[in-house]
């Protein structure tokens, strides 16, 4: 059998299976690529909320990186939570001696700062340590609506000011900017609006009332870096990754007594009733 291509998540373990690492590694399943992982921090969580978050030492995440990268091979990789300033530094050093970033291989940066039910997620001082070592780096950075507030100051609620977001978010460094719409409540629709520092790319979906959305931003990102992995170029990626998860907001479950995740098991064949006895 072919080897598929291999992606990398740089992020933190989701205990309840939702968001975090396990919904990168799921996406990537179900898009067809091999999934890898640097695990940063280990949360206690399930569907009410966050209630310990314990980081592992930036060296270990670094080295897990290195591992992976060096020996495996990587077409594309992305991170989701960082917790501190230190493991930030770490990521953009190791990223830097495998050729991962901006000049090499494709890396999309989801800045989470926070979980879906506000609790925190990223120290205070490693909002900078974003802006100045991993956003230079970043092939795409997919914000929403709240990182782009604590990373620019900017209150984003009309088409206008998402453009004016992208904007700012593009002086930080990276290539290219998304700069998703999944919380302006107003809109009728769900506009995502992809820049690369020249034109804009409104990519418009709908907009579903649905409760259960843990887990969509991880999976977004985690859709596009796969798509990038396959050799699509940025558009193309990101369409693909809009499209992803769209269907997968409406294959999203209850779990818990809490918000339920986004499902990428849409992706199976019968949404996988093909293993029921």
């Amino acid at each position: 059998m072919q080897t598929p291509a291999r992606t990398l998540t740089i992020a933190g373990s989701d205990s309840g299976g939702g968001a975090g690492i396990q919904a990168d590694l799921r996406t990537f399943f179900a898009c067809g690529v091999h999934g890898m992982s640097a695990i940063t921090a280990v949360t206690v969580q399930n569907s009410l909320g966050v209630t310990g978050v314990h980081t592992i030492p930036p060296k270990v995440v670094a080295a897990q990186i290195e591992a992976v990268a060096t020996d495996i091979g990587v077409q594309a990789a992305k991170t989701g939570m960082l917790a501190t300033a230190e493991i930030i530094s770490a990521v953009a050093a190791a990223c830097d001696r495998v050729h991962i970033g901006r000049s090499g291989i494709p890396l999309v940066i989801d800045p989470v700062a926070a979980s879906m039910h506000g609790n925190p997620l990223l120290a205070g001082e490693a909002l900078e340590a974003i802006r100045t070592e991993l956003f230079p780096r970043a092939t795409l950075v997919t914000p929403n609506l709240d990182e782009v507030r604590l990373l620019t100051g900017l209150d984003v609620g009309t088409r206008a000011q998402q453009r004016d977001a992208a904007k700012a978010l593009a002086d930080f460094g990276p290539r290219w900017v998304l700069v998703k719409g999944g919380h302006m409540y107003d809109d009728a629709e769900c506009l995502d609006l992809l820049y690369d520092g020249t034109d804009f790319i409104e990519l418009v979906g709908p907009r579903f009332d649905v409760k259960h959305t843990h887990g969509s931003g991880d999976t977004l990102a985690s859709s596009i870096t796969a798509a990038l992995a396959k050799g699509n170029d940025m558009v193309a990626a990101v369409k693909a990754g809009k499209d992803f998860i769209t269907r997968s907001v409406q294959a999203a479950y209850p779990l818990g007594s809490g918000v339920g995740p986004v499902s990428p098991l849409w992706r199976l064949p019968d949404g996988g009733d093909f293993l029921t006895p």
